[in-house]
């Protein structure tokens, strides 16, 4: 018998959407119970796991401090084989981070060989990466970017000459600043107090008191006709195919991402 292509390529495609919606649900809860320093996590619309908004606190003791700044990440259906994308909505003038909001780093490029990227391989997106890891070098970014290959040409120049002037240069640090003041009137639209001590900024709520979603039921994501998540993850034995496993997922949360 025949097999029609089409529909083979659909039964894949369902297989890869179902698989991301597992790893990006058990991601959810995982940052919703164990929220990272200075980032907040919540989905743009609750009936959709691929598309995330997340807001960075800008790091003390940095040009950032004080400043609020929001991002939207948006996930391909077959995650985690494929990286998320993120494009920041609160004006942001940085090295790697493109006019329109879009961001530029190693870890969210495709795992493809490209030897005029100057790239190493492993310094791009691979499954064991996770949104921990995107949102801890975006974090690690902001202070440290990379220059020698920027998204913002202009940018990158002016934070060159600030450096280079051992702060004597104003105008890189003068556009920051006027942003992060930009950004608390955000703050204070969302209701968020925004860390400003490194006490503060370190503090871990149990649950993100800036999320609108009081708490995160993985059994919301599923249709109870296609998924038992009680079969699925009742012991730590990697699902077949497409599938993504829970103890995948953890162990994907220890990997570490690098920056171009």
């Amino acid at each position: 018998m025949a097999v029609n292509p089409a529909m083979s390529s659909s039964t894949a495609s369902t297989a890869a959407s179902s698989s991301a919606v597992r790893a990006l649900a058990l991601e959810l809860k995982g940052l919703a119970e164990d929220p990272l320093e200075g980032i907040r996590s919540r989905l743009v619309n609750e009936d959709n796991l691929f598309e995330w908004e997340v807001a960075l606190f800008g790091p003390p003791d940095t040009l950032y401090q004080g400043g609020y700044f929001k991002a939207h990440m948006k996930f391909p259906t077959d995650y985690p084989y494929s990286p998320p994308s993120v494009r920041f909505i609160t004006k942001v003038w940085h090295p790697n981070v493109y006019e329109n909001g879009d961001l530029c780093i190693s870890i969210l490029h495709p795992p493809t060989h490209d030897p005029q990227s100057g790239e190493l391989p492993c310094e791009r997106w691979n499954p064991t990466q996770s949104v921990r890891t995107v949102l801890l070098s975006v974090v690690s970014l902001l202070n440290e970017p990379n220059t020698y290959s920027p998204a913002n040409v202009d940018a990158s120049v002016m934070f060159r000459r600030w450096k280079d002037s051992k702060d004597k240069d104003k105008e890189y640090e003068n556009i920051i600043k006027r942003q992060v003041q930009a950004s608390k009137i955000d703050a204070e639209k969302d209701g968020v107090v925004v860390p400003v001590t490194m006490e503060e900024y370190c503090m871990k709520a149990k649950k993100p008191s800036w999320s609108a979603q009081d708490s995160i039921e993985m059994d919301d994501f599923y249709d109870d006709d296609c998924y038992d998540m009680d079969n699925d993850y009742s012991d730590e034995e990697s699902l077949s195919g497409d599938d993504v496993s829970e103890k995948e997922i953890n162990d994907a949360d220890s990997g570490n991402g690098e920056e171009s």
